[in-house]
């Protein structure tokens, strides 16, 4: 089983920043992927960034990229995401998951989910 918590969240203004953090325990050794997923209120949940966790492999959705970056640190457990030039239509609850094989940009290839953490970007 892993265990994924959420972090760094929090309210900031357009054109701001923030690093999303995400902590994994449990059997670690068995993800494969990580990515980061959001969902705004009455929204679906919209894949963001992922990132292979025995490569520097990355993907991202149009709607961030350039502006987002997904990193790791195997040896710590750790997922980040950097969000730099935020706007108002990036506020959503902020979702870590994990996949034990591929992990594509579809919310059902990921097994592990954190609780989320809200990011709230205003005007």
């Amino acid at each position: 089983q892993v265990q994924l918590v959420e972090s760094g969240g929090g309210l900031v203004q357009a054109g701001g920043s923030l690093r999303l953090s995400c902590a994994a325990s449990g059997r670690t050794s068995s993800m494969y992927s990580m990515g980061w997923f959001r969902q705004a209120p009455g929204k679906e949940r919209d894949f963001v960034a992922r990132i292979r966790w025995s490569s520097t492999n990355t993907y991202y959705a149009d709607s961030v990229k350039g502006r987002f970056t997904i990193s790791r640190d195997n040896a710590k457990n750790m997922m980040y995401l950097q969000m730099n030039s935020l706007k108002p239509e990036d506020t959503a609850v902020y979702y870590c998951a994990a996949a034990n094989g591929y992990g594509g940009s579809a919310y059902f290839e990921y097994k592990y989910w954190g609780q989320g953490t809200q990011v709230t970007v205003s005007s």
